[in-house]
């Protein structure tokens, strides 16, 4: 992947050993926090390709746990997510998978309280980068690098017209967007990505949209 400064290659200001292994799944973890929007009970992770072979050695495990608390990648806390999870009632569980993933440090989060859940997919890219790739069986493509807007919605004519309409109103301006769905007519995501932060009141103004399901907002 191209790199646009030494700081992407050398990784960022963490806790070690690495920089894909433990600060890339700090913020996957962070992501699937902040797109589930609670803390979970109930925490299983799947690793896949290396992450599965050297989870513990590379502290991903760790790593991981202490995203999903919304702890920053050099936070001291990190080394002890584990302890401060049992003290906070939290179940984790994490499951090495033996089957070969499309990239090599590929991990499944899958979290839950009360009647909420989410699974969510991600890699870590080297450098502390990383990318969602799958959110609920809808393919994704998501760096958390810019703010980004995401909206649940029945697959029906108009709704991105009236979604791209309400965000023109309020002058954010999109810089990306994706689409995907599992089925046709059924439930769709649209995945935004905008120039500047979303206001709160736009994410209001948007759950007032017919058809739409839930929109969650990521503020890079």
């Amino acid at each position: 992947m191209p790199y646009r400064s030494v700081f992407e290659i050398i990784g960022p200001v963490m806790i070690g050993p690495s920089s894909s292994h433990t600060a890339g799944a700090v913020r996957l973890g962070q992501l699937a926090r902040r797109i589930f929007g609670m803390a979970p009970q109930e925490i299983t992770v799947r690793f896949f390709g290396s992450f599965a072979q050297t989870y513990r050695g590379h502290a991903t495990d760790v790593a991981v746990v202490g995203g999903l608390m919304d702890f920053e990648t050099d936070d001291p806390r990190i080394r002890d997510s584990l302890q401060h999870a049992r003290e906070l009632g939290i179940a984790v569980t994490f499951i090495p998978e033996a089957e070969p993933p499309q990239h090599p440090n590929t991990l499944t989060m899958e979290l839950a309280s009360g009647d909420s859940t989410l699974r969510v997919t991600g890699v870590s890219l080297g450098g502390g980068a990383v990318r969602l790739t799958e959110l609920e069986g809808f393919p994704l493509n998501l760096t958390g690098e810019s703010p980004a807007i995401l909206v649940l919605h029945l697959d029906v004519p108009g709704v991105v017209a009236a979604v791209t309409a309400r965000l023109a109103r309020n002058e954010i301006n999109i810089s990306r967007m994706d689409l995907s769905r599992r089925e046709r007519g059924k439930v769709a995501l649209m995945v935004i990505e905008t120039d500047q932060p979303i206001p709160r009141e736009v994410e209001q103004d948007l759950m007032e949209t017919q058809h739409v399901l839930r929109v969650t907002l990521l503020q890079g």
